[in-house]
């Protein structure tokens, strides 16, 4: 028999909506300026610009459903309408797993051009692109089951964390789950650290100039920061995953191991979230171009250029004007 008087239950939700502000405004600010540079420096460099626009979407994308998740875990209640809430969890897991996607094709990108950068040269931006749709056509459908388990009619006015899961039965539970850490976690896990692996072996080689020892070494920069990032945000939160879900869906039924796991879970999920802040950081330590366009002379040049710009598209729509008054 077990004794449950000593786990009483933790309200977690302060915790979230804390988290969630802290996350907000680095966020918003850092993937709308990542998003500003790479689209400066798309055509002067191939090493995976296309990847990186992509994962700051994703993670702008989640970083714009935080104010309606801090207003519910402030509030405690939803007043949105269902398809709202059911959209922002979904875009919750989009998002993490379309980090992952992007995380893996950047670590892979940097390692091929560095490893084969004859055969992988002539590789066109083009071929990212489609890599990047194929990318975010496998996470939408692969996502698919986390909203769909939580349309419950009894889920009135709450939404995120307590929407309530549909039961499913033991054998079928297992193999959503194991699928789930073999795909999203198991194997872009693996393929970061054998390229992380294989660029460090490259760096022993005694024969490697010192031009390519200096671009292995930012390549191991890119890849290993990748790898971190992954091992922080993502590692967390896959351990937690199976336990939470088999608390709710009543297979672990002891009410202190509810207790940890839930807690547990809600530390990862925070974890999980940090990734929207912490990737742009990504960019400006491991990326030449990302930190000189942010320098300030670039910076400056860049701001007076647009508004030079901007000042020869009024003065033009002013002489147009003024001809047709003629």
């Amino acid at each position: 028999m077990t004794n449950n008087s000593t786990c009483t239950e933790t309200d977690l939700k302060p915790y979230y909506a804390i988290t969630y502000t802290f996350i907000l405004i680095p966020g918003l600010i850092g993937n709308t300026l990542a998003l500003w540079v790479f689209y400066g420096y798309m055509k002067e460099t191939k090493r995976a610009v296309i990847f990186m626009i992509n994962l700051a979407i994703a993670d702008l994308w989640q970083v714009l459903s935080l104010p309606l998740r801090i207003f519910y875990y402030l509030t405690g209640t939803w007043e949105f309408g269902r398809g709202l809430c059911m959209l922002c969890f979904y875009l919750k897991y989009v998002n993490m797993y379309a980090s992952i996607y992007f995380l893996v094709c950047i670590s892979v990108r940097r390692y091929l051009f560095l490893m084969h950068p004859f055969k992988f040269s002539d590789c066109r931006r083009i071929c990212d692109v489609y890599i990047s749709i194929l990318g975010w056509v496998l996470v939408c459908v692969a996502c698919l089951p986390f909203p769909l388990l939580r349309l419950q009619r009894d889920a009135n006015n709450t939404c995120f964390v307590d929407l309530p899961v549909a039961q499913i039965g033991l054998s079928t539970s297992i193999a959503m789950v194991t699928t789930g850490e073999l795909l999203g976690f198991i194997t872009p896990l693996l393929i970061i650290l054998y390229c992380s692996w294989k660029t460090i072996l490259s760096l022993k080689e005694k024969n490697s100039a010192s031009h390519d020892l200096g671009e292995k070494k930012k390549a191991l920069k890119m890849i290993l920061t990748c790898a971190l990032v992954f091992l922080i945000c993502f590692a967390p939160y896959h351990i937690s995953f199976p336990l939470d879900f088999f608390v709710k869906t009543k297979k672990i039924e002891n009410g202190c191991a509810q207790k940890v796991i839930s807690v547990f879970h809600a530390v990862a999920l925070c974890l999980a979230s940090l990734n929207s802040c912490v990737d742009p950081v990504i960019y400006y330590f491991t990326t030449d171009e990302f930190r000189r366009r942010l320098s300030r002379q670039d910076l400056q040049d860049s701001i007076q250029l647009h508004t030079l710009a901007h000042i020869r598209k009024h003065t033009r729509a002013v002489l147009r004007t003024d001809t047709m008054d003629y």
